[in-house]
């Protein structure tokens, strides 16, 4: 399928969060996790199909939206769900404070791996429940978990463990071997729920399929709540439409529960993205992850060629690049680089102090500017 990624699409003065936070500025914001890309033209046909209908009164999830969520993971990662399990929702962030509702009682321990996308640190406490933490470690520069430090951290208090895979912000895909040793910890704790955030699970950059956590057998489908989207991936965040994957029936009830009253389902025009990106979407998905399987090497090569003193982690999924700025010392990086013209996320957020996410989901073009920027920075503070 032939797509121009290349094109640029001018957000400056639209209603984009991500370009909005540099208004009136010289500064290329690769911080937000939305691409600058155009939807792909099945989504864009649906929306304006849907227009055209003219009446815009409350939405219920049709046959067909569900069974186009239901074929597309038999499809992309051979996981045999049934439309009974699913749960929409307007996103994700309300399904991770839904999880800590429905889960843990207030005082009780939520466990997440760090760094992380920050709304797993605040939901925890946004909810009245307890964070604990368990550090991703870091072998060969290839980060991974550490089911060790991860049995050690649950107590008897501890009843949700918060999991992103693919993980935001260190750009792993996680591999069978690794869930299945996360596995073994969770089957020894029979209280502990997984939440397991798969946002990302369409953008594996690796020759190789995508595992739901709740995939792995029987026992841990039934303890697992999978949260996913077509959003990140068809780059449809703003219609707010997600959904849980919930097999286990008590748990099914207790989440709809947390949810009643508080959490609406997705509005229609999410409904319509989600079913025309997973029915039609697939080619300009795998000429999307050509794209950037592009930016990703350019970003390496750039950054292994012109700025060595930045180490980042190799990224096998999603479009986010998570750079080591520790030389940098104990100044502020993300107001360093925004100095420079570039804005960026700050580790800090994540619970990774000195380092620096980049969304490398814009046209090369302006990839390669933000970098130069980033190079002339450097050179200009003595580096």
């Amino acid at each position: 399928m032939s797509t121009d990624f290349d094109r640029p699409i001018d957000r400056r003065d639209s209603d984009s969060l991500k370009w909005h936070a540099c208004h009136g500025r010289d500064v290329l914001p690769l911080w937000v996790a939305d691409m600058d890309f155009a939807s792909p033209p099945c989504v864009l046909r649906a929306l304006r199909q849907r227009i055209d209908h003219e009446v815009f009164g409350y939405p219920v999830a049709t046959e067909g939206v569900n069974q186009a969520v239901v074929a597309w993971a038999a499809k992309q990662y051979g996981w045999r769900i049934d439309a009974e399990w699913l749960v929409w929702l307007p996103g994700l962030v309300p399904g991770l404070h839904l999880n800590c509702l429905a889960f843990a009682a207030a005082g009780e321990e939520v466990l997440s791996f760090v760094p992380v996308y920050p709304p797993f640190l605040s939901a925890p406490a946004a909810t009245g429940r307890v964070l604990k933490t368990v550090p991703l470690i870091r072998p060969q520069g290839r980060w991974t978990l550490d089911p060790q430090a991860l049995a050690a951290a649950v107590t008897a208090q501890t009843k949700l463990l918060l999991f992103c895979h693919p993980h935001n912000p260190v750009g792993r895909a996680f591999e069978r071997e690794e869930l299945a040793a996360l596995a073994d910890v969770v089957r020894r704790h029979p209280d502990l729920v997984v939440c397991s955030d798969e946002i990302h699970c369409d953008l594996v950059l690796e020759p190789r399929q995508h595992i739901p956590f709740a995939s792995l057998d029987d026992e841990i489908c039934e303890r697992t709540v999978t949260l996913m989207s077509p959003a990140k991936t068809f780059n449809t965040p703003g219609l707010h439409c997600g959904f849980a994957v919930i097999p286990n029936r008590d748990l099914r009830r207790r989440f709809r529960s947390a949810a009643h009253g508080l959490v609406p389902q997705p509005n229609l025009f999410g409904f319509a993205a989600c079913r025309a990106a997973y029915e039609e979407g697939e080619p300009w998905r795998l000429a999307l992850l050509d794209y950037l399987r592009g930016n990703r090497d350019f970003l390496a090569s750039f950054l292994a060629e012109r700025l060595p003193m930045f180490s980042m982690s190799p990224v096998e999924a999603t479009y986010l690049a998570w750079l080591d700025t520790r030389w940098l010392g104990p100044r502020n990086t993300a107001a360093f680089f925004e100095a420079a013209g570039v804005k960026l996320s700050d580790g800090a957020e994540f619970h990774g102090p000195g380092w620096m996410r980049l969304n490398f989901g814009c046209p090369r073009a302006t990839l390669e500017q933000a970098l130069q920027r980033l190079e002339r920075a450097v050179a200009s503070s003595g580096r």
